[in-house]
């Protein structure tokens, strides 16, 4: 059972995902910490998910360190999540959309 969203988060951890290497620990922390990461997030616009038995695997982790790979199906979901929320998209599907947008070349429109 989850704890009412008005409730205080015990532990946050932050992610760096740069799309050319397993995500990285950053920042994580309990308590008054675990809230200043929380708020730090929303103000720059990142987005937050609550996935408490993932932060405590993640938590687990050094700063600085690579997910391990036992985790990167629900990191994947997670860095998914935020894609879609920002409306963003990785860039290697940037490049497809861009190719499938591109005009044939041969004069005719479609």
């Amino acid at each position: 059972m989850s704890a009412p969203e008005s409730q205080p988060r015990n532990v946050a951890v932050a992610l760096l995902y740069d799309e050319k290497s397993a995500p990285r620990v950053v920042a994580k922390g309990k308590g008054h910490l675990a809230q200043e990461i929380i708020a730090r997030a929303k103000e720059h616009g990142v987005p937050v998910k609550e996935e408490p038995e993932l932060v405590g695997l993640l938590a687990q982790v050094d700063l600085g360190q690579e997910i391990p790979q036992a985790l990167y199906l629900a990191v994947a979901q997670v860095i998914a999540f935020a894609y879609r929320l920002t409306g963003k998209l990785p860039t290697h599907l940037k490049d497809q959309t861009k190719d499938r947008r591109a005009p044939s070349g041969d004069g005719h429109q479609t």
